[in-house]
């Protein structure tokens, strides 16, 4: 989760996302269209409620905005009873901010067969504190599923990207937030070049992401993979994400989260954090990492938190299981002492408790000597680290594997000898 480009910190508060209302900047000439969907709509339905967004005057050249035409198709299947289903057809479909706001009267299924393209004219999003290209609202029950893109063209605005520079800076939007969904899934879709975040999951029960593809170039600013925040049985399984920022990111408040299958790379990682920076963050607790392979991404399995956390935090029940190593930095690493690019005080007393954490067969190699790192706080220390079978080398020649340990508390078993450090 990165306000800054390092990654970072900052951004651990966008997940508490400030998302406010449609913005309706048609002007007239856009209410008058609109009225000629409404009256569409009757044409647009197929079978069982089925919207397919061409028979409402969407346009798949990649330059037509085609925003009105897909909120007409909401506004449909939302108001149907039973299932009903929005179909993009092949095609790419440029569209504005999209506000799909429910609660809805049945469950909606969007088919993604074709592409939809974030417009890169900025004003589309204005009007919100953190933007949101495409944003489904208090809604149960949806589906998102098929073989089709959502690209947020980022290519073509991140020079507008001042993070790393400023704390305070302009957010882009972001691709795909799900607030407030109730279970939901995500399957077979891709997600590429965000402008900011990828997806973006906050305040949703029982969602499951599964066989999504993620991608962005190494060296895009902010364009973290996933990231959960105040969130509870979230399901990621069998994705691929390769991006500029963390693979995925688990902000506070996030319970019951489950990781499975990923491949993870290029990127920061899997972190948990940052925490701690926000006053009245919520525990995370009960995260199970399994089954995953991470590729030459800048750090591995992460936990991080604020030196000068402002109110009290804890993270527990933390398991990260089964998980190889291919020349990633950083491999393993909890930072209790996290305070990137100097916007907090290095010194403080850390209110972030770190407990019962595990890393067990864990393999493979570092691109970093330090192949684990517990940095925790001489006034908090981590307690009831555990770390079995963990088997990763230095893939270097110029120094030797080692550990750095201060302040963990734990045991250590079946490790190499090297990083048996607890």
């Amino acid at each position: 989760m990165a306000f800054v480009r390092n990654h970072a910190a900052a951004i651990v508060f966008f997940f508490f996302l400030q998302v406010t209302t449609y913005a309706n900047a048609h002007g007239k000439k856009s209410e008058e269209k609109e009225g000629v969907y409404g009256a569409a709509a009757a044409v647009a339905a197929g079978p069982g409620g089925s919207f397919d967004i061409t028979k409402l005057g969407a346009v798949g050249n990649g330059r037509t905005d085609s925003t009105i035409a897909v909120m007409e198709a909401w506004k449909s299947a939302c108001g149907g009873a039973g299932k009903q289903t929005i179909v993009i057809p092949k095609g790419d479909f440029l569209t504005g901010a999209l506000d799909l706001r429910g609660p809805c009267n049945g469950a909606v299924t969007v088919q993604l067969d074709g592409n939809l393209l974030g417009s890169n004219d900025l004003s589309k999003y204005a009007g919100k504190r953190m933007p949101n290209w495409i944003e489904f609202r208090k809604v149960d029950n949806l589906v998102i599923s098929g073989k089709g893109k959502l690209d947020g063209q980022g290519p073509g605005v991140w020079s507008k990207n001042s993070c790393s520079k400023n704390y305070n800076c302009k957010l882009l939007p972001n691709t795909l937030v799900l607030n407030t969904v109730n279970n939901g899934l995500v399957a077979g879709i891709t997600l590429l070049n965000a402008k900011f975040f990828h997806m973006n999951i906050y305040r949703c029960k029982d969602v499951t992401i599964r066989g999504v593809t993620i991608t962005a170039p190494e060296e895009s600013p902010n364009t973290d993979g996933i990231h959960i925040g105040d969130s509870s049985k979230i399901n990621i399984a069998d994705t691929i994400i390769g991006t500029g920022d963390d693979c995925i990111s688990i902000g506070p408040g996030s319970d019951k989260i489950n990781i499975t299958g990923v491949t993870c790379g290029p990127g920061h990682g899997i972190s948990i954090g940052s925490l701690g920076r926000y006053k009245d963050e919520r525990d995370v607790m009960d995260v199970t990492v399994n089954r995953c392979v991470l590729r030459k991404t800048t750090n591995g399995l992460r936990i991080k938190s604020y030196e000068d956390a402002v109110s009290p935090v804890t993270v527990s029940k933390v398991a990260f299981e089964n998980v190889v190593m291919d020349n990633v930095a950083n491999p393993i690493i909890i930072d209790q002492k996290y305070c990137p690019n100097s916007i907090c005080t290095s010194k403080g007393d850390s209110k972030v408790s770190v407990k019962d954490v595990t890393f067990k067969n864990i393999t493979g190699t570092s691109a970093t000597p330090e192949a684990v790192q517990l940095l925790c706080s001489d006034k908090l220390p981590c307690s009831g680290v555990a770390m079995h079978d963990v088997r990763v080398k230095y893939g270097g020649s110029d120094k030797k594997t080692m550990a750095v340990c201060d302040n963990a508390q734990g045991k250590a078993t079946g490790c190499l000898k090297e990083l048996a450090c607890l």
